[in-house]
Order: C-alpha cells, then sequence, then structure tokens
C-alpha cells in the first residue's frame, strides 16, 4: 500500500508553504520506512520553492537534512533495523553502475541521481518528496545511521550543510600545516570553521561585517580578516593554500585569489551561478592557481563525516522552529538572521492545520 502522509508544501513560486496531503510509494524490499523527527532548513531550499533555479515541480514538499527513526524495513534489508536512528541527506538513489556511483561518488552520477524532493523516482517515476514531513521512504543504500554521540535535535543540518563543507576539505586532503580561509559566516560556513579545525588547519575567516570576531574564534577560527579592508587584505597575500567560499549569492572572487599562495585552490561550495564580476585570469596563470567546485558527498563519505562528528564532538548550532513558521523563517533566512540553520521539529506537524 501507498502511504498518506502529511506535510507542508510551495504550491507555486509565489505561494507560502502551507499544510499538504500527499502520497509517497509502497515500500520497497529494500526500502527503510522513517518517522521524521527532525528536518533542517536549507538556503537551497527556498531557491527550489521559489523556483530560482527554474526547475521547481509543484506541488513542492522540500527538506533535504532528515534525522528520524525507522519504522518499518523491507523483506531484503540487512543494515537497519526498527527503531533505530537514521538519516537522509540530498539524495535517495542514484543509477548504481556509472563510474562515479562505482567510486562511491553518487552525487555526481552521471545519469544524475535522484534527488530527495523535486525529482523522479527512477523505478516508478513517482516525485520524491522531502522532509518537511511527517514520514519518508528511501532505499536502504542511501539511509545513514546517527551515533548515539551525536545531538538529534541538531545533527539533521550535517545532511547538507555538514557534508558540503567536510567533503572539498577531505578531497583536497586540508590538515596540518595547511592554512585555510573559509569565506562566509552562515550554515556552511560555520560548519567549514569547524572541520577545517578539527582536521588540524590553521584557519582564517573572510568576512565583510566587523564584529564577528568573537563568534568567529568560537567555532574555531585563529584569524578573522574584514574582507572590505584593504590593508588587512594585503597583509595576508599569497597566504592560504585553500579557500572555502560557501557565499551563496554571486560576488567577487578576484580579491581573494591574491590571498592563495601559488598552486593554492579557491573552492566554491555555495554558488550555483554565473561568476560576476568575470575572473582575471592574470591572477590563476601567474601563480598556478586554481577555482574549483564541490557538491555534496557521496553516502559513503557522509557517513564518514557524521562518524567524525559523533567522534570529534562537532555539531550545527541550530534554532529549532515549529513547522508552522516555515515561511517566517524563510525570511529571516535571506536577512541571515540566523546562528546559523533552522531546523524543523517536525512534532509540530500534528498541530498543522
Amino acid at each position: 500500500m501507498t502511504l498518506n502522509v502529511r506535510g507542508f508544501a510551495a504550491h507555486s513560486a509565489d505561494a507560502p508553504l502551507a499544510p499538504h496531503n500527499f502520497v509517497r510509494r509502497d515500500p520497497r524490499d529494500t526500502d527503510v520506512v522513517i518517522d521524521i523527527l527532525y528536518c533542517g532548513v536549507c538556503h537551497s531550499d527556498i531557491h527550489q520553492a521559489r523556483n530560482e533555479w527554474h526547475q521547481s515541480i509543484y506541488p513542492m514538499v522540500p527538506g533535504h537534512e532528515i534525522i528520524g527513526r525507522v519504522k518499518q524495513v523491507g523483506a531484503k534489508v540487512k543494515g537497519f533495523s526498527v527503531g533505530d536512528t537514521v538519516g537522509v541527506g540530498c539524495m535517495v538513489d542514484s543509477c548504481q553502475h556509472c563510474e562515479s556511483c562505482a567510486e562511491s561518488l553518487e552525487q555526481y552520477c552521471e545519469e544524475g541521481a535522484t534527488m530527495t524532493y523535486n525529482s523522479h523516482d527512477r523505478h516508478d517515476n513517482m516525485m520524491t518528496y522531502g522532509g518537511y514531513s511527517e514520514q519518508i521512504v528511501v532505499s536502504e543504500k542511501f539511509v545513514l545511521r546517527v551515533s548515539e554521540k551525536l545531538d538529534i535535535t541538531s545533527a539533521a543540518p550535517l545532511l547538507c550543510a555538514g557534508i558540503t563543507t567536510y567533503s572539498p576539505l577531505k578531497h583536497w586532503k586540508v590538515g596540518k600545516g595547511h592554512k585555510v580561509a573559509i569565506v562566509g559566516l552562515g550554515g556552511l560556513g560555520h560548519m567549514g570553521l569547524k572541520f577545517a579545525k578539527a582536521l588540524g588547519a590553521d584557519v582564517t575567516l573572510f568576512t565583510r561585517s566587523k564584529g564577528k570576531e568573537q563568534e568567529a574564534y568560537r567555532l574555531g577560527a585563529d584569524h578573522v580578516v574584514l574582507s572590505t579592508d584593504a590593508e588587512q587584505m594585503a597583509a595576508v597575500k599569497s597566504h592560504f593554500d585553500f579557500i572555502l567560499d560557501t557565499v551563496p549569492n554571486p560576488h567577487d572572487l578576484n580579491p581573494y585569489l591574491e590571498t592563495l599562495k601559488r598552486d593554492g585552490t579557491h573552492i566554491l561550495v555555495g554558488l550555483i551561478e554565473p561568476i560576476e564580476p568575470a575572473l582575471h585570469s592574470g591572477k590563476l596563470v601567474m601563480g598556478r592557481k586554481t577555482v574549483a567546485g564541490s557538491l555534496i558527498g557521496g553516502i559513503a563519505e557522509t557517513q564518514e563525516m557524521l562518524d567524525f562528528c559523533a567522534e570529534h564532538d562537532i555539531s550545527c548550532d541550530v534554532e529549532m522552529i515549529d513547522m508552522q513558521d516555515i515561511n517566517g523563517a524563510y525570511e529571516r533566512m535571506l536577512k541571515s538572521d540566523v546562528k546559523y540553520r533552522f531546523v524543523v521539529d517536525m512534532a509540530s506537524l500534528k498541530n498543522a492545520q
């Protein structure tokens, strides 16, 4: 039987999210049925709900930072049992046979990963619906174990904000002896500070706003540089091995490229839009510098990240909200009025009208 589920959905690009009843697929033998406890609110939820990426399908139930408890497992499920605490991130399936999938890089699936929401199931073509809901059905291969050491009230954003910053730091083998700068102090940026510090790097926060020093130090920064101050920027010229850029809006990369060492890398994880203004190629050519991009991580790496967080006592700084407050939360996010990620307590959905 298909599952009748309650949630909150966007019905058009300009409509507020509202209560919505919908149907999830009949669980397969390899599926895990999860009662959702908490769901993080990602900036990409706003992009998708408001069709800012021009690919939204309505009605849409956002949410891809999910912590829940296993309610039911299929006959062929071996890794999970009823009652387990689990997570679901940005993907719920992939082709499983391309080169990327074979290397546990499902996020780069050459046939396109099946995303947790606003995507079509590759087996039955049903729409996928996300974590702003009471239950979700996910293939066992895309369900993650959540350690008892993690605080489940703050763990949900690790499934996107966490892995988005952890994956590039691991890919570029950031560690002791490296000088790393984080651009932006938001949902992604504050996790980047925590991970870079835990990996042993010397960590700097680039910020355009004064007064963030103490907060940055609390989160793991060793230094803070005001990027609008020419003197401070000149002091870190040719200084960094890596820059992790978490800003989601178009911004000038050229001043930051000046602060990279020869062979340094500027990694974009927040921006999925044209780079404006244009890059000055001389800044790259004269120092053999690189501008690179990184998405989330694969399932194996996401599990590694969750285990790393449990081992190093790393969590996301969150503000808990009720599902009914989601539209106000979106507006606050656009004003950067959250430290640093909203998480919806899905128990509040029971009171939604």
